[in-house]
This record gives C-alpha cells, structure tokens and sequence, in this order.
C-alpha cells in the first residue's frame, strides 16, 4: 500500500511509557520534585506513582542528575530546597516556580516538571522519522533551522530564527539528554516474579557544532544560565532499536504534522497530541478489538489529558473537541461513549491503521 511510505516506527517500549515519563505536575499520581543522594551520587527526581486500576498506567521515576557539584554545595542546594512550597508556587502554574531565586535550579526543575511535554514529543516524533528516512539506526544528525522550520517557526528577515526559539530548541534537547528514566519491567522466570530495573534517557547528544568558530556556545550553560543553540546536533535515540529486530516491538505512525508552533505558544493544552500518544501507548498495553477498537474509561483519559478541573461541562467539551481533532487529521475513525453508569463511562475508539497500527497488524 502506498500509505506505507508515510509510516515510521516507534519502539514499542518507549511508546508504552511515554504517557507516564510525560505525566504532568497536575496528574494525581505524581509527586512533587525531591533532592536525593545515594552512592551514584545527587539527582533531582520525581515519581509517578502507579494507578492500582489499571495496568498500563506503570509506576516510573524521572530524575536529573545534579553534576559537578560537591558535598558543601549538596547541602546547601539541600537545606535552600527544603524550605521551598513547591505546592504552593505550583498553584499558580508553572510559572509561579520564578520565586526560585538559583536560576540553573529554577531550570532543572522546570525541565523536569514539563518534561515530554507535547513540543518534545514532536521533537521526538521527527528524530525517529528522520532515523527511518536516514537508515542510520539509532544515529540522527539534523540541523537546527532545518528542525524549527519542519515545526512551522517563522523565520526572521534575515532568514534566521528568533534567539527565544533556538533556545527553546536547546532546552528541549538539554531536558531530553538529561533526564533518566528509572522504571521496572517484571517477568516470570522459573515460576518465580523478577522485575528489571531499567534506567534510560530518550535521547543523549553525541556532538554539536557551531557555524562561527568564534561564538561561544557550551550546552551546559547554555540550558541553565543563558539562551541559545547549537547550530547543528548529533543524538543517539537510547530505545530505537530497527524494524528488522527480532521481538518486532513497535508502533507505526503516519506523518505527523508538526506545522503548529508559534512563539511563545504554550504547549500545555496539546490535547491532540497527549490523546494520541496515550492512545498509542494502550495499543502496546491493550489487545484491540479486531485489531481497531480501543475501549478506555473516561477516568483515565481524563487524567492523562490533564481534564481535572471541576467543571466537568468544559472537560466534556474539551475532550469531545480533542476526539473530533484526530477524526479530521485521519488517525481515529471513529469514537462513542458506551452505555453504562456514567461514573465509570467507558469511550470506545476506532483506530485508523493506516495512520497509527501496532507492527504486524
């Protein structure tokens, strides 16, 4: 089918963790950051606690790690981040974390709070697709500019791009480079039940270069101090593994336009975006109905979504506007609330398999 020429693959593993290393500070199953130290040294983590109710929703730890530090300097960022109301400045969004006077720990902690955001998963969504295109593996070389004009940034007149967007950029790819994710997998083996800590970032960079060797540019600095990129990057895709692998463990997306940015756009209400990776993800974790039908409590997809207000007359809207937004752009062909009690309403989904199927489906 010729459909097949727009499709690139995702590794199933990290499809079906994404939602939850993306959860958002509003989710009832995550805790608000904390500083800790073991032998491995000092990190700024958060976890995202498991949902009892249901299977897909894995319990998993996002963290920094703080390096280049010492013991002295540890204890002072400890005894300064203890006396912080995180809760408190959260209550005004995350904009209410500029009361944290350190500027590199006021990023670090940005960074982890909205990481995989909806601006970083099509970040993402276009290193793997560039990774298919390219047949180099796991390896993506891309140009900045090439990068912000596929995410439908303007240029300026001098046919560049704004300082705040190429910072973006970076912080983005900083945020991706160094926050790990820690999360277990269990297994039977021997009738006896194992579980595998994996630890993994999505994306490391390799390597970067500058156009004029006489700017100054380091990535480190540039990510918690001051703004600005690299002009272009190397990465290393950390859960990329090829179609041809033997367990076949991936997810196949049509191109996903990412033709959607504007300065200064907020990317905390890409309802669309967060629907369909969630969507993804209960692929992997699911077996769909006749290969199409996806069945979710309205629960669930409400958290995942971020719909927690009490006002649940603009949730309903929201969310049916969001379902209606993948019908138009083709990657559901359907989706209906079922019958039942309407505290646990059940939405039913048809997926188009031509834009978003599970390998070998």
């Amino acid at each position: 089918m010729s459909d097949q020429l727009d499709l690139f693959a995702v590794d199933g593993q990290l499809v079906r963790i994404l939602p939850r290393a993306g959860a958002s500070f509003r989710n009832p199953d995550v805790n608000l950051p904390v500083l800790r130290s073991d032998a491995g040294g000092y990190y700024l983590e958060m976890r995202v606690a498991a949902d009892p109710d249901e299977i897909s929703e894995v319990a998993l730890t996002r963290r920094i790690p703080l390096e280049n530090i010492s013991g002295e300097e540890w204890r002072e960022l400890k005894q300064s981040y203890d006396s912080l109301d995180l809760e408190s400045y959260l209550s005004k969004g995350i904009k209410g974390l500029d009361q944290i006077e350190d500027l590199r720990f006021r990023r670090l902690t940005v960074a982890l709070l909205t990481f995989l955001n909806p601006r970083q998963v099509d970040l993402l969504l276009y290193l793997y697709r560039a990774a298919a295109a390219e047949e180099t593996g796991s390896i993506v070389k891309f140009r900045s500019n090439d990068l912000l004009e596929v995410m439908g940034y303007q240029r300026t007149g001098d046919g560049g791009f704004h300082a705040i967007v190429r910072s973006q950029l970076h912080c983005d790819l900083m945020a991706l480079h160094r926050t790990e994710l820690v999360y277990a997998q269990e297994s039977w083996v021997d009738e006896k039940l194992e579980a595998e800590v994996t630890i993994k970032n999505v994306l490391r960079i390799q390597s970067f270069k500058v156009d004029n060797v006489q700017r100054d540019f380091d990535t480190e600095k540039a990510a918690d101090y001051t703004y600005g990129s690299a002009d272009a990057y190397t990465v290393n895709l950390e859960f990329f593994q090829t179609p041809a692998h033997a367990d076949g463990d991936y997810v196949l997306f049509g191109n996903i336009d990412m033709n959607q940015q504007r300065v200064g756009k907020s990317v905390n209400h890409d309802y669309g975006r967060k629907l369909l990776m969630y969507l993804a993800s209960r692929l992997r974790w699911d077996s769909p109905k006749d290969g199409q039908y996806l069945t979710i409590s309205k629960r669930h997809l409400y958290k995942n979504l971020d719909l927690l207000g009490s006002n649940s007359s603009r949730n309903s809207k929201i969310f049916w506007r969001t379902v209606d937004e993948l019908k138009e752009k083709g990657f559901l062909l359907g989706g209906r609330e079922l019958p039942g009690k309407k505290k646990n309403s059940l939405i039913e989904f048809q997926i188009n398999p031509e834009k978003i199927r599970l390998h070998g489906s």
